[in-house]
């Protein structure tokens, strides 16, 4: 890998987008450092220290969500954006019709994805400026919620255009490159916090043995596991009969429709872990503890923060008692998320009718199926034992660093989801490096 990277350099053409790149990072991080105007961040901390999903925001933003800087929301409303625009393009015909055309269709698609971005984070920050100041937690009336407003929505937006340009002029794609040098910026403290907590603090030489023997293993399994996650596939085999077109004979080749077994990606573990942290968050906001059961002002709120408790992550493993092992509940309605998502998610992006019609226009069929509705009732039926293989690999990856949260006190911002977006974009930013590096007859990644 290194030599590749060291023959890279010696391309001037590669040298430029490298260090574009890196510059373009650099900013990134910087600006995750810079704090809103107005904003007292020791309160702000104080609130974050008491919501159990922090550390998940945290992981997408690097580090900013919690300071509540500029760029707080990070590139997470261009994502959201994107989710919906997808969405909405399956039932809209009109952004269908759009989509398909062409070069075109795609830029008119961007630019309504950048318009819906702007959107979201106008509508985040106001959510979250007023939340704060209603709960307290800032102050300086008007001025300062509208400086909040302004400062993360142009954030955003400003993150948004720099990573358009790291895919124009740099390495790999730049939203992904941001989300995963944010992601990455939080693994070193993660591991020291997981070093001095089993290891410097356990007591005598064999615990702390054992404690780093544990923490090394749980990370190259979920790394090699999410490795082999990212890459299986189910291949359909697939010939095309032989047509004559002209004095030519054409088709008669034989290829095969690759099925990922992680067909979803990690957007059902997004959409699962946004959804059971948003009411925690809203109740935070109101000045209502679920750890406590009371609301700000100490007067008990009910049946609600056992809900929250219910719905909080690190809740889930705690084994102290068997009255704190009832809230694992909260688990069962995690991974029944976890795979309608990873079910509906693929329905989207997968089209088993669409697919089946364009084989039998072609002339290609699957060996032993009948083309048409057969084909059809063949691919949805390979997708779905599919999905619910990626489903479970899924929940194994996101349960594992819960498991150990709730069981042992390991509180780290990068778990199942982070590992999955890392390796996928390191894998891919590799395949594109590659690819350019073939063209120029030099040795790639995959043959060092």
């Amino acid at each position: 890998m290194f030599k590749t990277f060291r023959n890279a350099w010696k391309i001037e053409d590669l040298r430029k987008k490298f260090i574009f790149t890196f510059m373009a990072l650099v900013i990134v991080r910087f600006g995750c450092q810079l704090f809103v105007p107005g904003i007292d961040s020791t309160n702000i901390q104080a609130f974050f220290n008491e919501f159990s999903g922090a550390d998940f925001f945290d992981a997408f933003t690097g580090g900013s969500f919690s300071q509540l800087s500029v760029f707080a929301l990070s590139i997470t409303p261009y994502i959201t954006s994107s989710i919906i625009i997808q969405l909405l393009t399956i039932a809209i015909p009109k952004l269908e019709e759009i989509q398909k055309d062409g070069e075109d269709g795609r830029k008119k698609i961007a630019e309504i994805t950048r318009y819906l971005t702007v959107v979201l984070a106008v509508m985040e920050s106001f959510a979250m400026a007023v939340g704060f100041s209603k709960s307290g937690y800032i102050t300086g009336g008007k001025p300062v919620i509208a400086m909040m407003i302004l400062s993360m929505t142009a954030g955003s937006a400003f993150l948004m255009w720099l990573g358009e340009q790291i895919t124009e002029r740099g390495v790999g794609n730049g939203i992904s490159i941001i989300l995963l040098i944010n992601i990455v910026s939080r693994i070193p403290n993660d591991i020291t916090n997981l070093f001095t907590q089993f290891v410097a603090n356990a007591g005598n030489r064999v615990n702390a043995v054992i404690g780093a023997v544990v923490i090394i293993a749980v990370i190259v399994f979920i790394v090699a596991f999410v490795i082999i996650l990212s890459d299986a596939e189910r291949r359909i085999p697939v010939q095309y009969a032989k047509k004559v077109q002209g004095r030519r004979q054409v088709g008669g080749q034989n290829t095969y429709i690759p099925l990922k077994v992680n067909t979803a990606g990690v957007m059902p573990i997004i959409f699962t872990v946004s959804l059971l942290q948003l009411p925690i968050l809203l109740a935070q906001l109101k000045g209502i503890r679920p750890a406590s059961g009371l609301d700000a002002e100490g007067k008990s709120v009910g049946l609600l923060p056992k809900i929250l408790k219910v719905l909080s992550t690190n809740q889930w493993f705690k084994m102290s008692s068997f009255g704190e092992f009832k809230y694992t509940v909260g688990l069962i309605l995690y991974i029944a998320m976890l795979i309608f998502f990873a079910y509906f998610y693929t329905s989207i992006t997968f089209n088993p009718m669409e697919v089946a019609n364009n084989m039998k226009k072609q002339g290609g069929f699957i060996p032993g199926i009948r083309p048409g509705k057969p084909t059809q009732e063949y691919l949805t039926g390979v997708l779905n034992s599919v999905i619910l293989i990626g489903a479970i690999g899924l929940t194994i990856v996101a349960i594992v660093p819960i498991f150990f949260e709730g069981a042992f006190g390991a509180n780290v911002s990068f778990g199942g989801t982070s590992m999955i977006i890392v390796v996928g974009v390191v894998l891919e930013t590799m395949k594109q490096v590659e690819s350019q590096m073939l063209v120029r007859h030099y040795k790639g990644f995959l043959n060092d």
